[in-house]
C-alpha cells in the first residue's frame, strides 16, 4: 500500500469526483437501468442514483470528524500513560455486487471504502450488463485504475478475484453464492462483509390499521418488482382479517399499476429468462386470488397475491425475488412467531400493529437484522441506521457512519510516559506484589 489514498484531502476530493462523476453519467445511468431491469426515470433516481448521492453527502460532511483519532481512558494498571483508538484503511478491498440495484450496491458500498482511505477492486454483476458498462465509464472518467479498477464479467472473473488475496472482502448477493465468498476469503483469513437476503416475514395483526398496512405493504414488495433483498416476501396475518386485508391489497395493486399492469410502463421486468421461469414456476398449481399473467417476451410478471398458501410450498421454500405475495394465516401471534423463529433469520421484518404489546414481543422474540414497524423498506434509506443481516441473512453493516467503520480498522494504542517506571509487574511477583496487584486489579 502506498498510502496515497489516506490522508483527508485525498478521500475528500476523490468522493466529490465520485459525486460529480455521477451526475455526468445520470443519463446514461437511467438508460442502462431502463434496458436492464425496465426501471422508469423517476424509480432509477429515487432508488439507485439519488441515494448514493445521499449516501456520498453524508460521508462528505462527516469525513473529518469520522477519521479524528479519539481518546480513551487510561486504567491505573497502564499509569502515566494515554490511551487512544485511530481509524486506519485496511487496504486493497473487493466490492461485488448484485443487479438489483446496481448503482446503489455498487457505488454506496464504494463510497465507504473511499472514504475510509482503500484502494477497490470493483466487480459490477454481469446480469446487468448495460448498468456494468457504465459503472466502468464512470469510474475510469475520474479514477486511476491504480486506484479503483473495475472488472466486468461472469463466473470465471468471480472465481479469479476470490483466489486473490484482498485485505477486506464485501459482497451482496445470495445466501449460496456469500457462503463461497466466505470460504475463499477463510484461505486468506480475509475479513468480509456478507450482504445477503432471505424470506423476510411481514406480519399483519388485528390492531394494524389494515388499509394504510396493505397499502405500505405493496409499495415495499412491488419496488423493482420485488426484486429487492429487504422486500416483504411474504404475510403472516391473523385468520380473521385475511379477506379485508387481500380486498385492500387489490385496491393498491390497482391504483399503483391500473387495471392491465403488464401494459404499465412503470412495471420494471425480471432481469433474465432464468428468474422469469423460476418465478413462474412458484406460481404454479396456487390459488392465486389476483393477478397471475406474464409475458415472457417482455419477462414481465403481474403483480400476484397467492391465497391459501401453505409453509411446504415450493414458493415457501425460497426468497421469491419477485412481484409474487404469498399470504399465510395465523391464528396467535405466538403462532407466527414460533414459525418465524423456526426459520433462517431474515434480513428484514415488518410489523403492522398499533399495540405496545404486540411491538415489544415481537422484537424480543424474533431474531431479524433489521425492520419496520408500520411500513416497509424505508429502514435502509436512513444514514443513521446501520444496515446489514443476521445469521444466514450475512454478517457486518454498512450506510452513513457504518460504511466508514466497515471498511476501517481500528488501531487501539497506548502511549507510555517513560518518566516512571512501576516496577509492580515485573517478575518475580512475590507474595507482597500479589496482594498489591489483587487491590488493583478488583
Amino acid at each position: 500500500m502506498t498510502h496515497v489514498s489516506k490522508p483527508y484531502e485525498f478521500r475528500k476530493r476523490a468522493l466529490n469526483l465520485l459525486y460529480e462523476s455521477i451526475l455526468l453519467h445520470e443519463d446514461q445511468i437511467k438508460e442502462a437501468l431502463l434496458k436492464d431491469l425496465n426501471k422508469s426515470s423517476g424509480e432509477a433516481y429515487l432508488t439507485e442514483i439519488g441515494v448514493t448521492l445521499k449516501e456520498i453527502k453524508y460521508l462528505l460532511k462527516n469525513l473529518k470528524k469520522f477519521m479524528k483519532t479519539k481518546s480513551r481512558k487510561t486504567e491505573i494498571t497502564n499509569f502515566p500513560a494515554k490511551s487512544f483508538i485511530s481509524p486506519h484503511p485496511y487496504g486493497v478491498t473487493l466490492i461485488m455486487s448484485p443487479w438489483n440495484y446496481p448503482i446503489y450496491l455498487s457505488l454506496a458500498p464504494l463510497a465507504g471504502a473511499i472514504a475510509a482511505g482503500n484502494t477497490v477492486v470493483l466487480k459490477p454483476s454481469n446480469y446487468s450488463s448495460n448498468t456494468a458498462d457504465v459503472i466502468e465509464k464512470l469510474i475510469l472518467a475520474v479514477f486511476n485504475e491504480s486506484y479503483i479498477a473495475v472488472v466486468k464479467g461472469g463466473r470465471e472473473e468471480n472465481q479469479d478475484l476470490l483466489n486473490q488475496k484482498f485485505d477486506y472482502i464485501f459482497f451482496t448477493g445470495s445466501t449460496n453464492v456469500g457462503k463461497i465468498v466466505m470460504e475463499k476469503a477463510a484461505k486468506n483469513l480475509t475479513p468480509v462483509s456478507l450482504e445477503l437476503g432471505g424470506k423476510s416475514p411481514t406480519i399483519v395483526t388485528k390492531e394494524a390499521k389494515l388499509e394504510l398496512a396493505a397499502k405500505r405493504i405493496i409499495f415495499g414488495k412491488l419496488i423493482n418488482v420485488g426484486q429487492t433483498c429487504v422486500a416483504p416476501d411474504y404475510v403472516i396475518i391473523d385468520q380473521d382479517i385475511k379477506t379485508e386485508f387481500i380486498g385492500y391489497l387489490k385496491k393498491y395493486i390497482k391504483e399503483f399499476y391500473g387495471d392491465n399492469p403488464l401494459e404499465n410502463e412503470n412495471l420494471g421486468k425480471i432481469i433474465n429468462q432464468k428468474h422469469f421461469l423460476r418465478l413462474k414456476n412458484l406460481m404454479t398449481d396456487m390459488t392465486i386470488a389476483h393477478g397471475g399473467q406474464s409475458q415472457e417476451e417482455t419477462l414481465k410478471i403481474a403483480p400476484t397475491i397467492l391465497d391459501e398458501v401453505s409453509w411446504n410450498d415450493p414458493v415457501m421454500q425460497e426468497e421469491i425475488f419477485g412481484p409474487i405475495l404469498p399470504i399465510i394465516t395465523y391464528k396467535s401471534l405466538d403462532d407466527a412467531i414460533q414459525l418465524i423463529q423456526s426459520k433462517p433469520h431474515p434480513l428484514a421484518l415488518y410489523l403492522f400493529t398499533q399495540s405496545k404489546t404486540e411491538i415489544k414481543k415481537v422484537l424480543n422474540e424474533v431474531q431479524f437484522g433489521g425492520g419496520c414497524i408500520n411500513d416497509t423498506i424505508m429502514q435502509v434509506a436512513s444514514d443513521y441506521l446501520p444496515f446489514g443481516g443476521v445469521g444466514d441473512s450475512g454478517m457486518g453493516s454498512y450506510h452513513g457512519k457504518a460504511s466508514f467503520d466497515t471498511f476501517t480498522h481500528y488501531r487501539s494504542v497506548i502511549k507510555k510516559s517513560n518518566l516512571i517506571d512501576i516496577p509492580l509487574r515485573y517478575f518475580p511477583i512475590s507474595k507482597a506484589k500479589e496482594k498489591i496487584v489483587k487491590k488493583v486489579l478488583k
